[in-house]
């Protein structure tokens, strides 16, 4: 498969150049795609995004430098990127549980994060809904935060979200002032290189109630851009119903697609019914591009 060849000349280009500053716009080229979608495939394809495999490889590889050599800490803190001994020996520490100095002692525990490989997993057919869709800048009204990715914390940090909100009513007041009674949960302001994204919980507003302050102070309002947009089906009860759908788009639909992520927000639409149901239908809606 030609995306798997891809992903691994990107892994081999990175791991060639652990010791260098990596410019994500070269990795994304040896991959044929572009940054953003490059950075996107990789996260959920693998759990962790590009920053973080590369800061817990080049720890890795630090810590088995310094157990095997006598080369100095300042010396190998510079050559995986740190600019300081200190800063490499906070990171280290939360890494290994260690010091680097106690790294080098007999017996020492130390953690290893190995390389990343890609292999094709076949599996039984299994139909996708989707549509492609082209739709027009449209405003949101809702309430964000900013959660990193670091490990896994924003599959914590959402759900913890959404739960406060439909505790103390927010979520239902969204989905109250939407045509349809539907609310969104939108990730956008992706920051790669600080692993960030902003989560909003939001419902589709017209226009004029986003721009004359009608809806009060208590919500953020946004414009989500005209876009090209692939909507998948969710269908089953949540969350796991979506997850399996979020999993399948970055892992089946997209390596054999002839599109790409378009580097826009992205948004699950979910009706006003009960999502625990076996029948509870809810969507996932990406903008895409054209493969270059």
């Amino acid at each position: 498969m030609e995306w798997l060849q891809r992903m691994k000349d990107a892994m081999d280009y990175m791991e060639a150049r652990m010791e260098e500053k990596l410019d994500i716009e070269a990795v994304a080229r040896v991959a044929c795609s572009s940054p953003f979608h490059f950075q996107r495939m990789f996260s959920m394809v693998t759990g962790v995004t590009v920053g973080e495999y590369l800061r817990k490889r080049r720890l890795s590889l630090a810590a088995q430098e310094l157990a095997s050599s006598q080369a100095k800490v300042i010396d190998v803190a510079l050559k995986f990127g740190y600019d300081s001994p200190e800063s490499f020996a906070k990171a280290f520490r939360k890494a290994h549980g260690i010091t680097p100095s106690e790294a080098r002692q007999p017996g020492a525990k130390l953690k290893a994060f190995p390389r990343i490989s890609f292999h094709l997993s076949l599996r039984g057919e299994k139909e996708m809904e989707y549509r492609i869709i082209e739709r027009g800048a449209f405003e949101v009204a809702g309430i964000s935060f900013v959660t990193t990715c670091k490990d896994g914390e924003n599959h914590r940090a959402i759900p913890k979200f959404w739960q406060e909100n439909n505790a103390n009513g927010t979520t239902a007041r969204l989905a109250a002032q939407a045509p349809n009674h539907e609310t969104l949960g939108i990730c956008m302001e992706f920051n790669h290189a600080d692993d960030t994204l902003r989560y909003m919980i939001a419902s589709e507003v017209a226009p004029v109630a986003a721009a004359d302050g009608s809806l009060g102070n208590s919500f953020e309002t946004r414009t989500i851009p005209a876009a090209t947009w692939a909507v998948f089906t969710s269908v089953g009860p949540m969350p796991h119903a979506i997850q399996d759908v979020w999993q399948r788009i970055f892992q089946d639909w997209f390596p054999s697609s002839n599109y790409e992520h378009a580097g826009g927000p992205e948004f699950e639409l979910y009706p006003d019914e009960d999502p625990s149901g076996e029948d509870y239908r809810c969507e996932v809606w990406i903008p895409i591009k054209p493969k270059a």
